[in-house]
């Protein structure tokens, strides 16, 4: 961490101006990182931090249980200390994909239809190996 660095304080306005794949900066325990430069390395893919820009990071940080390597690359990229509050998301808000822009809701709702379709063949599968067993043990 340069002493640059540490008296660089950003605003939400200016955290705000950083959420594009080629200019991100993220928000975690009140500290300002530029990862702009992790995004094609990050494991979880770039649509995920670039969800996160804008705002407090912290919580969705945590909750993944990133490890003492991942906290240990933030640490270069440390920029500055942020200043002031960070309101909830407001409704609309957009991720950044590949093919523009796309609300959060949108989002969510395809992981959701996603998860369920798969949970339906989850019961379909043994079921249907089960019947084949039966037809098989009768025809014996």
């Amino acid at each position: 961490m340069s002493s640059d660095a540490s008296k660089t304080t950003f605003t939400l306005e200016q955290l705000k101006l950083h959420s594009q794949s080629d200019d991100c900066y993220l928000l975690l325990h009140g500290k300002v990182y530029n990862v702009t430069e992790f995004l094609d390395e990050h494991p979880g893919g770039d649509e995920v931090i670039l969800a996160e820009t804008g705002k407090d990071s912290t919580e969705a940080f945590e909750d993944v249980g990133h490890s003492d390597e991942a906290r240990e690359l933030l640490e270069k990229m440390f920029v500055g200390n942020f200043e002031g509050t960070v309101t909830d998301d407001k409704p609309g808000t957009k991720v950044l994909t590949p093919n523009g822009p796309v609300p959060v809701e949108e989002v969510k709702a395809k992981a959701k239809e996603a998860a369920s379709s798969g949970s339906s063949i989850s019961y379909f599968l043994p079921i249907t190996f089960f019947v084949g067993y039966l037809a098989w043990r009768y025809f014996q």
